[in-house]
Formats: C-alpha cells, structure tokens, sequence
C-alpha cells in the first residue's frame, strides 16, 4: 500500500492557478510545449506551463530523501504529522539539498546542479498534480529556489491523479536510462522493497529497474540486512539508520557473493565470515580489507588481540531453539558464532552512539568512541596480519591454478582435433611447433617443480619422466 499524504492547505487555490494557467497556453498562439510521461502504464502528453516557485510543494513521499528523513527523528515525525507544514517542507528542502551519507554537508551534485541552472537555465521540466505537489523536480525546484528564481516550468498530470499515480510516475521518470541525478543507494534498495510490497513480481521489477532478477534479489537481502543491523544496534533508545550505511554499497554486494558461496558449503562458516565483515563494515573499513576476512579470521588473526573489555563472554554451546507456538524447534547459533555476533553488536551500539551526536550524553559519546577506536586498532592490526596471508595463499596457489587452466585449454585442444580430422583442416606444421614448444616449456617446469618440492607425489614423478629428467 503507498501512503496518502493528503492535499496541502491550499490546494483549491492552487488548482484554480493551475487551470488558469493551462487556459491561457491552450489559448495562446504557437506550439505548447508538452513532456511524456507513463500514466497507468502507457505513454501520455501533459502540458507544460510555468508555476511560482512558492506555490510548488515538496512531496514527501519522494523516494530520493527516503532514508534520509531519519536524520532529525523529531522532524522526521513532525513532517509524518504534517507533510505540508512550512516547517516539514523546510525540512524537505534541506534534505534534497544534502549529501545522502551526511546530510549535515551539502551534496557536491547539488552544488553542480546550481552551477548548471545558473548558467544554462532550467532545461528540463518538472512534474506536478493540479494541487502543485511535485511529482519530478524536487531537487530542481530547491535549486531554484536557493538560486532566488520564481518560476519553474513543469507538466501537470491528469485531475484524476491519486497517491499511487504519484509513486508511480516518479519512480517510472527515476528509472529511465537517461543523465538524470540517480536516487542514493539507500534508496534505491526502498524504492525495490516497495515495489515488492506492492506484489509486483520480481522479473517485471528488474525490467523496469532496467537490472537483472539476481541483482534484485541480492539487493533485497542487503537491505534485510541492513535492517538486521538496525535492530542489533539499538540501546533501547538509539540505533543506527539505513543512511549510515550509503557508502556501503559494494563491501555489502561482495559479501553477498562470498557469504552464498561459502554458505553452499558450510553455513557456521558462512556465518563466521559474516560478522567479521559486517564488524569491519561498521568500523569503516575499505572493500580491499574487509575481503581479507574469511571464516577463520576470528580464531587466528581477532580473539587472542581483543582486549579483555571486547571479548565477549563465553557462550554456551546449544543444540536447539524453540519455535514460540508452534512447537518446534531449529538448530542453534554455534558458540563460536554467538560470540562473533556478540562483537559485531558492542560494536553497532558504539556506532549508534556516535551517529546520535547531541541526543547522547557526553560521557556516552566519550566511551562510545574508545569503545569504537580501540576495536578499529584491534581489527586494523588483525587485517595486516590475515591480509599477509591472504596474498601468500594466492601466491601458494598460483602455480598450481595455472596448471589447471593449462589442462582445460589441452581439453579444449583435443575437441578441436576431432572437429580438424573430421573436415581435414589442421595446419600439421603449425601443430608440430606447438608441441615441441610445450616440450620446452614443461621441461622449464619440471627443473623449477624440482627445486621447491623436495619430495615429488606422482604427479611431478610423471613430469619428469615425461620429459625424460633425472630426479
């Protein structure tokens, strides 16, 4: 269900200025200007006119500053209260001019985007209902409005527009493939939840994200996550907000893939892994260090480096867990997985306490950020050690993974000889060069093979017979 936002106090008024100003285009002489828009799923052509800038309203129900609205708790349920407040749209304007991670700081795109009007003017139209609640524009209408412009140009949709045509509509003009400024990541993943919510299936979702079914559904599960989090973070009267996590997009997208891949194989150690990166995440670690983080971080490079007020307490192993009225039971978190998941929480409620700023109190802020600056310490130390690791495996296996390539381009090579004899096409002397090529080449591998495995298994046995080496 999409939320009624109501009309603003003046939408009599407002309507009356827009029909006059559509009477008097219709009126006029030349072309009007149109724009297209999907309504109701198929193309149409609404007229444009100019509006004042004052008439025009934010919509707050925009899914460009959805996340964001939780910046100012008391703010965000004033505007719930009364969206068309001069302070709620106050509250809007500042909003849309913000950076999504910190709405403290003005958005550089928002700045680039009064450069822009400035100089080149107001390119684009906006989009309205007869009640001037803007539909497409937002932005534009604050840029403007900073700038000290008073009119906008803008479409005004058909009198019949409800609140679902409105979310409708501005999500259909978000998602065209074209230079328009993209929702933030946040909400990007509430726009998707919405559309879930509204029963749409999760095909006809991507298409219109222009994306893929798999790309929703890893999407869908970052932000379960994400809530997750919320929900661990909070101390009863504080927690963290999906904004604090706008620049976490791809540390949570590479966790998605690892954590699937190992969970096929071993669930506890998917889970292990897991709140090792979410730790990381939270503390604000960079993508090329969170991947260091494997099942096995916590037991040998984390927990003998944790100080005695971040180790968790030692939690009992328990097999099962009871399903509240059904009867039923499931199998238990592990110890091992209890305690990572007990680190992972110290560390959001720390962070929770930070974001808070003034709604905390000062010794609250100060022990949050020891807490915080002291896990970072740990966790960077821990990192430089399983990240030295991390590169010797991969140079521990690189010999052996080129191998292996080696045997399925060979595979692939005697396919090709059964297609070249079947039509007589195999250059012979091109062939016959290649091999003793590969003669000379193994022969190179067999001397180095020698030199660092100081007791051959069979497999280099056969190399060196193969190219006729002495062992």
């Amino acid at each position: 269900m999409t939320i009624d936002f109501g009309q603003p106090r003046e939408a009599a008024d407002n309507r009356e200025l827009v029909a006059q100003r559509l009477k008097e285009l219709r009126n006029g002489s030349g072309v009007p200007e149109t724009l297209t828009v999907e309504w109701r799923g198929k193309p149409i052509h609404v007229e444009v006119i100019d509006m004042p800038v004052e008439v025009l309203r934010y919509n707050p129900g925009t899914h460009r500053i959805r996340a964001q609205r939780a910046y100012d708790p008391a703010r965000d349920r004033a505007l719930d209260e009364d969206p068309w407040s001069p302070e709620s749209q106050e509250y809007l304007h500042s909003l849309l001019k913000a950076l999504p991670a910190d709405p403290s700081v003005t958005d550089k795109a928002f700045e680039d985007l009064l450069e822009s009007l400035r100089e080149y003017q107001q390119n684009e139209p906006g989009l309205i209902t007869r009640d001037c609640i803007l539909v497409n524009g937002n932005t534009r209408r604050a840029a403007l409005k900073e700038l000290g412009r008073t009119s906008m140009r803008v479409g005004v949709l058909p009198e019949t527009c409800t609140w679902s045509d409105i979310h409708a509509v501005e999500l259909s003009l978000q998602l065209r493939p074209d230079t328009r400024r993209d929702y933030s990541y946040i909400n990007h993943l509430l726009a998707l939840e919405e559309q879930v919510k509204l029963g749409k299936p999760l095909p006809e979702i991507a298409r219109n994200f222009h994306t893929t079914t798999p790309a929703c559904d890893r999407d869908l599960w970052i932000l379960a996550q994400l809530r997750d989090l919320l929900n661990r973070s909070s101390t009863g009267t504080i927690s963290l907000r999906l904004m604090d996590f706008e620049n976490a997009k791809e540390r949570f997208a590479e966790l998605y893939r690892t954590y699937n891949t190992e969970s096929a194989r071993n669930r506890e150690r998917a889970d292990l892994m897991k709140e090792g990166r979410l730790a990381a995440i939270v503390l604000e670690f960079a993508k090329t260090d969170v991947r260091f983080i494997q099942p096995d971080f916590h037991e040998r490079f984390l927990d003998k480096r944790l100080p005695a007020e971040l180790r968790p307490e030692p939690a009992q192993e328990t097999t099962a867990v009871a399903i509240p009225g059904l009867g039923r039971t499931v199998q238990a978190a592990s110890a091992r997985v209890t305690a990572a998941k007990t680190l992972t929480d110290s560390l959001l409620r720390a962070k929770a306490v930070k974001a808070a700023g003034s709604a905390t109190t000062a010794e609250e802020q100060r022990a949050a950020a020891e807490v915080f600056e002291r896990a970072h310490e740990v966790f960077n130390e821990a990192l430089e050690f399983a990240g030295k690791d991390f590169r010797l495996r991969k140079k521990r296996l690189a010999a052996p993974d080129r191998v292996a390539d080696a045997c399925k381009d060979l595979e692939q090579c005697v396919t090709d000889l059964v297609l070249a004899r079947g039509n007589a096409s195999l250059d012979e002397g091109a062939f016959d060069d290649a091999l003793l090529q590969l003669r000379t080449v193994m022969e190179r591998v067999a001397i180095e093979a020698g030199k660092s495995v100081p007791l051959p298994g069979e497999g280099l046995t056969w190399l060196n017979g193969a190219v006729g080496r002495q062992q």
